[in-house]
This record gives C-alpha cells, sequence and structure tokens, in this order.
C-alpha cells in the first residue's frame, strides 16, 4: 500500500524519527492491532461518484491473517448497493482518545459465505439481523486494504503521557509518537 496522509507543515525537525513503514505481516498486525481496540469505524462509501460520500459506524468483526476487514451487513442495505456500483472503501479508525489512529483505503466486496458468517456471529448481533446468524438477510463485506496510514505511540498511553508530563517540567519535547505508511 502507498500513502498520502503524511502531516504538512511539522515544525518538529526530528519527525523522520517518528516515521515507521510497516508492511507484511507487522503491517496486518498494526491493523489488527487497532481495529480490535477500536471495534468499530467510520465505513464510507460512495467514494468516486463525485457526490458526498456515504459515513456510518459499523463494527468491525476481525482481520484476518491477510489483512483483510470483515463486517457484517444486510443484503438489501443501502451501503451494500453502494458497493455493488462503486468498491472503493475508506474505514477510520480510533481506538483511543490520544493513539492507535487508522486510515485504510480498499476495495469491498460482498460476500456470500454461510460458514464465516457462522465463524464470525455473536449473540448480540441479532439486534441488527433479527433472523439469528441464520438469516438469510445477512451478509458478509470484505474490505480488502490498498492503502494506509497509521498514528500510535511506540509505548502506550501510559508512557506517552508520562513523557509529555516530563516534557512540560524539563521544556525539552519526550514525543512517544509513530506514525507511517501501512503496506499490507
Amino acid at each position: 500500500m502507498e500513502h498520502n496522509n503524511q502531516q504538512e507543515g511539522s515544525t518538529n525537525n526530528s519527525q523522520e524519527e517518528h516515521v515507521e513503514s510497516l508492511s507484511g505481516k507487522i503491517a496486518i498486525e498494526k491493523i489488527r492491532e487497532i481495529a480490535n481496540k477500536a471495534e468499530t469505524c467510520f465505513f464510507c462509501t460512495n467514494i468516486k461518484t463525485g457526490i458526498p460520500f456515504s459515513v456510518r459506524p459499523m463494527a468491525i468483526q476481525e482481520v484476518d491473517d491477510e489483512g483483510n476487514i470483515w463486517f457484517l451487513s444486510l443484503d438489501d442495505s443501502h451501503k451494500n448497493d453502494e458497493i455493488q456500483r462503486d468498491p472503493f472503501t475508506h474505514l477510520l479508525m480510533q481506538s483511543s482518545a490520544h493513539s492507535g489512529f487508522l486510515n485504510i483505503y480498499g476495495i469491498s466486496e460482498v460476500v456470500d459465505d454461510r460458514q464465516k458468517i457462522e465463524e464470525l456471529w455473536k449473540p448480540l448481533m441479532k439486534t441488527w439481523f433479527q433472523g439469528g446468524k441464520d438469516d438469510p438477510h445477512i451478509s458478509l463485506i470484505r474490505v480488502t486494504p490498498t492503502e494506509g496510514y497509521y498514528w500510535d505511540n511506540r509505548h502506550g498511553n501510559v508512557v506517552a503521557f508520562l513523557k509529555m508530563a516530563v516534557s512540560t517540567v524539563i521544556g525539552k519535547t519526550m514525543d512517544d509518537s509513530v506514525e507511517g505508511p501501512l503496506d499490507v
């Protein structure tokens, strides 16, 4: 995946020390880590049409070993129709107030795989799928990432907060942030 999301106009001369490109299994693990903490994302479709794109919150069901991100959806939903017309999808995730931001651009596909639905099913999903896991209107959406970028911290929120507090006292930047492109 390529990226075009770097921050512009940063006054921090050492920004390059905070940029870390991730690829392969390490990139997939970063996506999985942030997605599992976030649990939901903004799922954006209707991107290439020239009109305002469609945005809705969606529960992330799984990030598989290939980096695909899976969702459950009603087969007659607007998002499924939009994916059929325009498969380009943008996912935006945030795992906490100050870290774990993820921007994924990819190609979506509506998939009918009853075994995968069974694998991903959780009882709480009956809220949206009244027929339960055997509801004939459940479909899967698989998003295959083509481009991604992340913003996080290296050592967790506690260490990042402590570094910020010490920075304030001593007047020296002790930034624990890390960001970079994801190449799955």
